[in-house]
């Protein structure tokens, strides 16, 4: 049954996935991607929606992933909508060339794909559940879910009012931010290991673990903190920063205090 849930939301994830494609040639810039990374996991959890039965572990699941899909898809239309492309996505245009095309459809949206997919696995284990039941493991998945919305929908509050005072060369040291280099993205690990507690005690759901872990190395190790930190290699205030800052997980105990 798991199989069969994993192929469906694989085929519906690839033409999602092509689909966002051809929206972002049409519009000449890659980082729809982004903007559109929350809603296909809102896509995701409304299809097993409307294919499989709904227990109160997997309809939870459901509402707390298109809570944090679309807070976080509005949150980056609204920022992009009147800027040039990303970055990150800029330099591979010029970096890719002639190539840009079947590139960018295999390792921007494609691969972007495999990762979603992955991701959703909560959603996917929670989709063959018959007898979940509201339990301890729904609260305790909960309660870090919230502490992760709190940070992400915070933090990328209080970046965004930063952006549009700041100076050149200045970076965002107040807020959440005077404890973490990357709330928010410690606040969307906080959120996928919440729905991975919600769906451990289902049939398979060691399975589900699978989301978390690899939200966690991405954002830690592949293509959140590295890849936005290299921006600030030349940086000396960013530099200064990082050596009193952790990179993810804040520094609690400051906190408390109010210290730092």
């Amino acid at each position: 049954m798991l199989g069969q849930v994993l192929l469906q939301t694989a085929a519906w994830i690839l033409i999602f996935q092509s689909v966002i494609f051809l929206v972002a040639l049409f519009l000449k810039r890659n980082d729809v991607a982004d903007v559109c990374w929350g809603a296909g996991f809102i896509m995701i959890a409304i299809t097993l929606f409307l294919h499989y039965p709904i227990t109160p572990p997997s309809g939870w699941i459901y509402a707390l992933t298109t809570i944090w899909g679309g807070r976080l898809s509005i949150h980056l239309f609204m920022r992009n909508k009147n800027k040039q492309e990303d970055f990150r996505y800029r330099a591979w245009r010029e970096e890719w060339g002639k190539d840009f095309i079947w590139r960018s459809y295999l390792q921007v949206f494609v691969l972007q794909g495999c990762f979603m997919w992955l991701i959703s696995f909560p959603l996917q284990v929670a989709a063959i559940d018959k007898q979940g039941t509201w339990n301890g493991w729904m609260v305790a998945g909960t309660l870090v879910w919230l502490i992760g919305f709190y940070f992400q929908s915070v933090g990328d509050a209080q970046l965004q009012r930063f952006a549009a005072i700041k100076q050149p060369g200045e970076i965002i040291q107040t807020g959440l931010w005077k404890y973490s280099r990357h709330p928010n993205y410690f606040g969307e690990i906080c959120m996928w290991w919440g729905v991975g507690l919600i769906a451990l005690p289902l049939t398979g759901g060691w399975v589900a673990l699978i989301g978390p872990l690899t939200i966690t190395w991405l954002l830690a190790k592949v293509s959140g903190v590295p890849m936005l930190e290299r921006k600030y290699k030349d940086n000396p205030a960013y530099q200064a920063y990082k050596k009193r800052t952790p990179a993810l997980f804040p520094d609690f105990r400051s906190m408390m205090t109010g210290k730092k």
